[in-house]
């Protein structure tokens, strides 16, 4: 089984940025992890700040994965182009967020990927991208 786990802006900052929001583990230490639990499953990962880079990620394993982790970040709220790559992929995208969005400001209530998701999970923390990976298995 083929995952990739694609993260949007400001996303590399995780474990500097508002540890209080978003923990104090970045990344790439929290994906080794993940690997090293899930060793059967082939998992790849993708950050990016630029949207279009995002949209060609999701188009390039949208047909060839067997399923997309999608964490937009601030472009789940503005994105249209985004969420019409996850409409246009065959591969089933699963909309992640580090935290509850609906416990913050008005706009972050919006979401321009979930209409297209397979489901949406958010506010456990990093648990939340190992959960969107369970609902693979």
């Amino acid at each position: 089984m083929k995952i990739i786990i694609i993260n949007g802006p400001n996303l590399n900052l995780l474990g500097k940025r508002e540890p209080e929001v978003y923990g104090a583990t970045g990344f790439e230490e929290y994906f080794s992890q993940l690997q090293m639990k899930y060793k059967d499953i082939q998992l790849a990962y993708f950050q990016s700040n630029i949207e279009g880079e995002l949209i060609d990620k999701i188009q390039e394993a949208g047909f060839s994965y067997d399923g997309i982790i999608l964490n937009a970040a601030a472009y789940t709220h503005t994105s249209v182009g985004l969420g019409d790559a996850v409409k246009a992929v065959t591969t089933p995208v699963v909309e992640v967020h580090i935290s509850n969005t609906f416990n913050r400001e008005d706009f972050r209530h919006v979401s321009y990927i979930s209409a297209g998701a397979k489901g949406v999970i958010l506010g456990f923390g990093l648990q939340s991208y190992e959960l969107a990976l369970q609902s693979f298995l």
